[in-house]
């Protein structure tokens, strides 16, 4: 089931989603979401103390969702990516060569993305900031099944085990610490930043791309 599925979801024929999908899925090119959430996170608290403990479990989300998952389930599960699956590899259409390591189960893109982003939006607590951070997670995780190297069952579980992971600490930093409060017009920086950087990607795609054509 989680194959055919993988088969039915995973690319296409438009060079455009092609090309944003292989943009989008890399953590670089969110960079000025990323600042602009620091800014935010450093505005917001106004002691040092205040802020670090923000820093802090940003880092335990990462922590707990993607570390945990790259050095102990993939190689303890050691289930292979679509890309590397000799049953159903040469079936997957795959964008400019990208076919990422050896085994995929599960989404680190998934739960990292997701884990930060329900944190943050207990954190927060403005809808607009939150409705934009749960698109930012769910875009990186569909990118990893449209290029073919997880399964839909692998971003599945990479988004509960997120969750978990973000509930979770969200929990241990109220007991640590009280929570500022987060200004509506502070929040409006990384949603600005998230949707310019979402337009420049698109622009950047069509220019090259039009380029490559003419």
């Amino acid at each position: 089931m989680d194959k055919k599925l993988l088969l039915l979801l995973n690319g296409s024929d438009s060079w455009l989603l092609d090309s944003l999908m292989i943009t989008f899925t890399n953590a670089l090119t969110w960079i000025p979401f990323y600042l602009a959430l620091i800014y935010m996170v450093i505005r917001t608290n106004q002691h040092l103390k205040s802020v670090l403990w923000v820093f802090g479990c940003a880092a335990l989300c990462l922590l707990f969702a993607g570390a945990f998952d790259d050095i102990i389930v993939k190689p303890m599960v050691a289930r292979l990516r679509p890309t590397h699956d000799p049953e159903i590899g040469g079936l997957i259409r795959t964008v400019d060569g990208y076919r990422e390591t050896l085994y995929g189960f599960f989404s680190a893109h998934a739960s990292n993305t997701f884990s930060i982003a329900l944190f943050l939006s207990l954190l927060v607590r403005r809808r607009l900031f939150t409705i934009i951070l749960f698109v930012w997670s769910l875009l990186n995780a569909w990118t990893r099944i449209y290029l073919g190297v997880h399964y839909p069952g692998d971003v599945l579980v990479g988004l509960l085990w997120g969750a978990v992971v973000g509930y979770a600490v969200y929990r241990f930093y109220r007991k640590m610490t009280v929570p500022a409060t987060y200004s509506f017009h502070l929040c409006w920086i990384p949603i600005a930043v998230f949707l310019l950087t979402v337009i420049m990607a698109l622009l950047m795609v069509l220019f090259f791309n039009m380029r490559h054509f003419s």
